[in-house]
């Protein structure tokens, strides 16, 4: 036989018990590892009072960092990412309205019914979220107050407040503060938008020469905040 294959063939032989313990280990095992009471905690099994935590997932077999997982929002937290979605939504509304507005140079509508209609969304979106934002306002001061009874039945009682009550107190109290202030800036943007738009409309006719018409309650965009 060949030395060519008598060699690969010793090498074949070589490798299948290296091939065979890889194959009899399976799946490659991981460590799990987050903080816990300030010190860091690693194991091979994610305990559930961790699944909510950050973590990071490390190779058993290399040592090297392979994942990692942010921790789970808190109930503060998705209120806040939401409020801040929901700006977000108002601000684009506002910065595509000016864009239109200005890409068309006023010339390009027939009509100042036809001009107005480019206001009805944003004025829709910013009504919508006034009303949300003092329903959240409505409801948060609501609970907060039934927060604050048990507090004060408790201490009447004479006992000590709850940790878990004087934290959600301290929460909501600081989630009706950041809604009120949010609801506040909504209202404020409303009455700018109307300012706005009595301007471009101003504008429009200054282009078109034409005069101011009467409003028909039909094309015109309500004016007034959310009730």
């Amino acid at each position: 036989m060949p030395k060519r294959k008598l060699l690969l063939l010793a090498l074949c032989a070589a490798l299948a018990p290296l091939a065979m313990a890889q194959k009899a280990e399976g799946p490659a095992k991981k460590l799990y590892c987050w903080n816990e009471n300030g010190q860091r905690v690693c194991s091979d099994a994610l305990p559930a009072e961790a699944v909510n935590r950050a973590r990071e997932e490390i190779s058993a077999r290399s040592g090297l960092r392979t994942g990692g997982v942010d921790r789970a929002m808190t109930e503060e937290e998705r209120a806040l990412a939401a409020s801040d979605e929901q700006q977000r939504q108002v601000d684009q509304a506002a910065a595509d309205t000016r864009r239109r507005t200005e890409q068309a140079l006023l010339s390009s509508y027939q009509s100042e019914e036809e001009l107005r209609r480019v206001f009805n969304e944003r004025t829709g979106i910013v009504d919508n979220s006034i009303r949300t934002a003092r329903y959240n306002v409505t409801s948060l001061r609501e609970g907060l107050v039934s927060l604050l009874r048990t507090a004060s039945d408790q201490e009447l009682a004479g006992k000590p407040v709850a940790p878990k009550i004087a934290d959600s107190i301290g929460s909501r109290h600081r989630e009706l503060q950041r809604q009120r202030l949010l609801q506040a800036s909504f209202e404020r943007q409303r009455v700018e938008l109307d300012t706005e738009i009595a301007d471009i409309l101003r504008r429009y006719r200054e282009l078109k020469g034409t005069q101011a018409v009467a409003a028909d309650p039909a094309a015109t965009v309500a004016s007034a905040p959310a009730k």
